[in-house]
């Protein structure tokens, strides 16, 4: 059982719609009023990636519920203009951006740094780059994705798994920790996915209730 998928747009256009759709699906899908509220707040905190990535732009938004499974989506084509590529590289080169402030926030940067085009110099860094997916390389050793090449994934339990390993040791990763553990979605939602190919990016979040 799905929703239809509507479109949202920075602005807020379609907002309304996107949670009047998980409401009613939820419904549908039988969940108790407690549940219901959960996953609208999951839609608005999904929703309000949007904001910072890339100044205006427009979203597809839907759900998709198999008995009390649900999988959120956020699909976008997002193109890169001169400025906002100059605005990105600051922010990460000089690790002063004022949004990137808890798990969403270094979430939202992190995908838009990894959208930059292939000729710009910029890496996804921190301990964001801890959930990005590795695969294996010719030599049997685990390597992460380049985040400018054509396909790039990053996951939240991947990003736990490693956070958690390394905040024992490192003042960064237990600072990352810290505000994990204070972030909505991470302590309600069972996954968190991105995925990103070319300009193109879908964010999932994955709860069974």
């Amino acid at each position: 059982m799905d929703t239809e998928k509507i479109v949202i747009n920075t602005d807020g256009t379609g907002m309304q719609e996107a949670l009047n759709a998980a409401e009613e699906l939820g419904k549908s899908c039988n969940l108790s009023q407690k549940e219901n509220l959960r996953l609208q707040l999951l839609t608005e905190e999904l929703i309000g990636l949007l904001r910072g990535i890339a100044g205006s732009l427009a979203a597809c938004f839907w759900v998709e519920c198999e008995e009390k499974q649900f999988a959120l989506h956020l699909e976008s084509d997002v193109e890169m203009n001169l400025e906002l590529r100059k605005q990105l590289i600051a922010a990460s080169s000089s690790g002063k951006n004022t949004a990137a402030k808890g798990f969403m926030g270094k979430l939202r940067e992190m995908v838009a740094v990894a959208l930059l085009p292939q000729d710009q110099e910029t890496a996804v860094q921190g301990d964001m780059a801890m959930g990005v997916l590795r695969e294996e390389n010719g030599s049997g050793r685990s390597t992460i994705r380049n985040p400018r090449a054509q396909a790039y994934a990053w996951s939240m339990k991947q990003y736990k798994s490693e956070l958690k390993q390394n905040s024992k040791k490192d003042e960064k990763a237990a600072e990352a920790w810290d505000e994990l553990e204070k972030s909505i979605v991470a302590n309600l939602a069972d996954e968190v996915s991105v995925s990103i190919v070319g300009s193109s990016v879908e964010i999932t979040i994955f709860k069974t209730f």
